[in-house]
């Protein structure tokens, strides 16, 4: 095993971390696969590109949330789950809906 100790700046211990020599040199990718959690960290990803995205053409156009969901034709409630990062969950026809409303188009590609 290594031991890893992260120390931080005002000089008190974060947290240890142990791990076994086989996971260096390994990628990231792989590391969350055999942890199974590669599709929750790139799903959580994405919808942090996205949020963040809008949150920015949203601030280049001076809008707020309120017309900005008026423009979309839905609750503030629902653009606010499309702006938190935290939630994974989104549906193309809102992604698309906010895109419209913003004057913008999705596009996409799979690599």
């Amino acid at each position: 095993m290594i031991h890893c100790e992260l120390n931080l700046r005002d000089g008190s211990r974060y947290r240890k971390i142990e791990m076994a020599k086989k996971n260096i040199g390994s990628n990231f990718d792989q590391f969350l696969e055999e942890e199974g959690q590669l599709f929750s960290a790139n799903a959580l990803a994405l919808k942090k590109v996205i949020a963040w995205k809008i949150a920015q053409e949203m601030e280049k156009q001076q809008l707020t949330k309120t017309e900005l969901a008026k423009r979309m034709q839905t609750s503030r409630a629902a653009l606010n789950r499309l702006l938190d990062e935290s939630d994974p969950s989104l549906t193309i026809a809102t992604l698309t809906c906010a895109a419209v409303a913003l004057g913008k188009r999705v596009e996409m590609n799979l690599t």
